[in-house]
């Protein structure tokens, strides 16, 4: 509203703008593709509603008077605001279109989550579902940015994450071990090429910053798993290969590469097959969870009962396998 409550009309802003950038009433008529007496009528109505002139008209071609010189760059500012929160908006109600948004960290997204999901989708009627998969630090920074309702990771009680220390909600869906392995000794050999031992040196898979198995596996074999810091150290394993992700040191591990710790869900069929063997004994594996955590605020109503739900699995989980076990 402006003076005596006279309505305005956001085509008279661009009408303005249109006038500002051709000087000539015709010609700025004729770019916003109406009759130049209408055009004229909507410079003087929005004068009207500011109160001043805003354009000499003595001048040719037309030219801002002070006032109008003033107001010129506000308008613009105006209108591009408006067309951002637009956009913003927009962008906002799509988002809010998919039911559910899910970070699941990579090696889970492979194997638990699919099957996670479907056990879900058997129960309930989830609606569109979209999923982002990354490394732990990824998937944390999404929730904490509140762009996903959910976190699927693995976790252990010795090495919190940053969920654990701001407190959001976490179920334990299942367990899981991180264990070491290597390929055979050759095609015919029941041995694995490397081994973990204390007086044994061995070529590590080691994963980067930003993978929680590499936190969790730093921190509970600390003692056992001293890497070299330098190339003339003299003890100590060698880490010849850093990724964020279990499937490329999976990868890199069948390449003959060196010993990976693993997810036992991520390679259940190469160890059955014997492509990868188990590369020390059981000290050298660290026993894990299967982790679901939540916003904090009230989410959705599909993502509350999928929450309601997965709090029934994990119960039902952790009765029906009271020993550590990669099923979900």
């Amino acid at each position: 509203m402006g003076p005596e409550n006279r309505p305005l009309d956001l085509e008279w802003l661009e009408d303005f703008l249109a006038l500002a950038e051709h000087g000539n009433f015709s010609r700025a008529a004729q770019a916003r593709a109406i009759a130049q007496p209408a055009f004229s009528r909507h410079i003087r109505s929005l004068e009207e509603w500011v109160g001043v002139e805003l354009f000499d008209r003595t001048a040719h071609p037309a030219a801002l008077t002070m006032a109008g010189e003033r107001f010129h760059p506000l308008v613009k500012a105006l209108l591009a605001d408006l067309q951002a929160a637009r956009i913003k908006t927009r962008a906002v109600h799509d988002l809010a279109a998919i039911s559910l948004r899910i970070a699941a960290t990579n090696a889970l997204s492979l194997t638990v989550f699919p099957r996670w999901l479907s056990g879900m989708e058997s129960q309930l009627r989830l609606g569109p579902v979209q999923t982002m998969s990354d490394s732990l630090q990824a998937c944390e920074d999404l929730m904490l940015q509140r762009r996903v309702q959910f976190v699927l990771c693995h976790g252990h009680a010795n090495a919190p994450g940053r969920l654990d220390e701001f407190h959001y909600p976490v179920l334990t869906l299942g367990r899981d071990v991180l264990v070491p392995v290597s390929i055979p000794a050759s095609s015919t050999s029941s041995k694995p090429l490397y081994w973990l031992s204390a007086d044994m040196e061995a070529p590590i898979l080691m994963y980067g910053e930003e993978s929680g198995l590499g936190r969790i596996l730093r921190t509970c074999l600390r003692d056992q798993l001293r890497l070299r810091t330098t190339a003339t150290a003299s003890a100590g394993f060698t880490a010849v290969f850093t990724a964020h992700y279990a499937v490329m040191l999976k990868t890199m591990a069948l390449e003959g590469r060196g010993i990976a710790w693993l997810p036992e869900s991520l390679i259940a069929d190469e160890l059955a097959s014997g492509k990868l063997l188990h590369a020390g004994d059981a000290g050298w594996q660290v026993s894990i969870e299967i982790r679901l955590y939540r916003q904090h605020a009230e989410m959705t109503p599909v993502a509350e009962s999928l929450w309601q739900l997965s709090q029934q699995s994990a119960a039902a989980s952790v009765a029906s396998h009271p020993r550590p076990s990669a099923a979900v």
